[in-house]
């Protein structure tokens, strides 16, 4: 019932198609989309290789300097570390 309505009325069919897709182009143009962030944020890998040590000195020695330098880095959001 409700698209005979539309299949014996085809102007007033295609007007409103294109009040839809004037609708959505100018939407398009609107919407905020550069406020939502990135799917998956870009990884990056360290790798410290320190012979004849153990995790702890490891940690203090190397793994420590570099978060501290890392924790300066705007727009970082989280990292982690394994000694």
């Amino acid at each position: 019932m409700f698209s005979r309505f539309f299949i014996e009325r085809p102007v007033f069919s295609s007007v409103l198609s294109l009040l839809i897709l004037l609708a959505g182009g100018v939407a398009i143009f609107v919407l905020p989309i550069d406020r939502y962030p990135e799917i998956t944020p870009p990884t990056i890998q360290i790798s410290a290789t320190y012979p004849g040590a153990d995790a702890e000195t490891v940690a203090t020695s190397v793994a420590a300097p570099i978060e501290q330098q890392l924790s300066g880095i705007e727009n970082l959001i989280y990292f982690s570390s394994t000694s």
